[in-house]
């Protein structure tokens, strides 16, 4: 098995998260009042926070109708999730539309290169135009990927953080290519 493949074995999404919009204004005050757990204080956030247990979610909910669901660890449970949150405004008076459209907006994920990384001649080797790379302020390097469109965060240990991902296969492509690149290097 190669070391990309057993690279991408270790890929776990952390979170997920995705915006949609009901197309309605929401009256903030009243609908904290109505659903049970919701949590509202305009004077700390401007939205309202609203858990679902199963799926693990936290919808945020604005005045404006738009909500972005966070927490999730699959695009699976992010319609799960919201689909929860519609059915509990519905239940309070707010009508849903049956399918609103939602949106991916970052999945973050880990993997695991299984070897310890030099991250000083990582830097110098890929260049510095894509890397920042500054362990005075950061540990990790964090390399700006153009296909897939993320950035990924590597870490001495070998561990790394995938973020700005719009599809799983997003992380898996982007291990591939750092996997690529560094063996390229002779430094994985």
């Amino acid at each position: 098995m190669s070391k990309a493949e057993e690279a991408k074995k270790t890929i776990t999404i952390e979170n997920v998260v995705a915006s949609t919009a009901i197309g309605q204004e929401i009256d903030l005050k009243s609908v904290t009042l109505a659903l049970e757990g919701a949590d509202y204080d305009p004077e700390q956030f401007p939205g309202l926070v609203y858990r679902t247990k199963d799926p693990k979610t936290a919808a945020l909910i604005f005045r404006s109708g738009k909500i972005v669901c966070t927490g999730a660890k699959s695009i699976e449970d992010v319609d799960r999730g919201l689909k929860k949150v519609f059915k509990k405004m519905d239940s309070v008076g707010i009508k849903v539309d049956q399918n609103p459209e939602i949106t991916v907006q970052n999945i973050v994920a880990s993997a695991d290169l299984g070897s310890v990384l030099n991250l000083n001649a990582i830097a110098i080797g890929l260049g510095l135009e894509n890397i920042e790379y500054e362990p005075e302020q950061f540990p990790g390097l964090v390399y700006r990927l153009d296909h897939p469109k993320v950035v990924v965060l590597l870490f001495g240990s070998g561990k790394l953080v995938v973020t700005g991902g719009k599809k799983p296969k997003d992380a898996e492509e982007a291990v591939d290519r750092i996997v690529k690149e560094l063996e390229g290097l002779a430094l994985l």
